[in-house]
């Protein structure tokens, strides 16, 4: 058996687990640890507990201290450079004109690093902006691209429930949501009724989705009168609702019955007739 604790570096990140070596740690507590991007602040949100040796996938690296006031210190500090680092960065990017959306700017614990996230409907060639930036900053520069999920859990807001986004707060992975699972609820096809202000489908579909399943609970078996035929596609020029948002149907293969759809953001995919919804009125 081995001990670890859960360690969490964002509200609602992903858990990442150590060994405590020989520190005292309790869920609360502030941690310094290793990791690929260099030494990084963290919480533990999971005391300490055994576990077997074989269930880990890869060997644990182990705190290397518990956090002090002077940590706590640095911390602040920078958030201060964060928030300097980002008005640069904009200027930078109006300056070079790139079509990119700048929305947030992290440092690492021992500013080794400066990560800087934005979405983007397309490839940016970020190659000029990188060397700006490391003239300002004489330090590791790093662009990374997120999806518009990503932008919604790092911005937070308020949903169609009235409460605090689901993504931002507590949810630590995406899981895949289809708009079959709106379908299985009976849910209106409405885009402005399933979608997140991400514009893509409601994590929250995915919460009762078991129960709707069959052996669920609220599972109901569909009665056919007559033989079931194909599912019909929808016509050319028409607004679909699909997994990512809304779009318009550009083309139909009848071979393959698939669709191929663009969506608003003005990326074209190729889409199952059965994997695309007409919206309800």
């Amino acid at each position: 058996m081995v001990t670890i604790v859960g360690v969490r570096f964002k509200k609602a990140g992903k858990i990442y687990y150590f060994l405590p070596d020989t520190f005292s740690l309790a869920a609360g507590d502030g941690v310094i640890v290793e990791t690929a991007r260099g030494l990084e602040f963290g919480t533990v949100v999971i005391g300490p507990k055994d576990v077997k040796e074989d269930t880990l996938a890869t060997p644990l690296k182990s705190v290397v201290r518990k956090a002090t006031e002077k940590d706590l210190k640095q911390i602040e500090k920078n958030k201060e450079r964060e928030e300097k680092a980002f008005d640069i960065c904009l200027e930078k990017i109006e300056k070079r004109k790139l079509p990119m959306k700048l929305i947030n700017v992290e440092y690492t614990f021992d500013m080794n690093k400066i990560i800087f996230f934005f979405t983007a409907d397309g490839r940016i060639d970020f190659r000029e902006l990188v060397k700006d930036l490391a003239t300002v900053f004489r330090t590791r520069i790093e662009l990374r691209q997120v999806g518009v999920r990503d932008e919604a859990k790092v911005l937070n807001g308020i949903g169609a429930c009235g409460r605090p986004l689901c993504c931002a707060n507590f949810l630590g992975d995406f899981t895949p949501v289809s708009i079959r699972m709106a379908k299985d609820q009976n849910l209106s096809l409405n885009p402005t009724k399933i979608s997140g202000v991400c514009g893509r489908l409601m994590c929250c579909l995915n919460y009762e989705d078991d129960l709707y399943k069959k052996g669920g609970d609220l599972y109901v078996k569909k009665e056919h009168t007559q033989a079931p035929r194909d599912v019909e596609p929808p016509g050319i020029g028409k607004e679909v609702v699909t997994d990512e948002g809304i779009g318009k149907v550009l083309r139909i293969n009848y071979n393959k019955h698939t669709v191929k759809v663009q969506l608003e953001a003005g990326r074209t995919i190729d889409l199952k007739w059965s994997e695309v919804a007409l919206p309800d009125e």
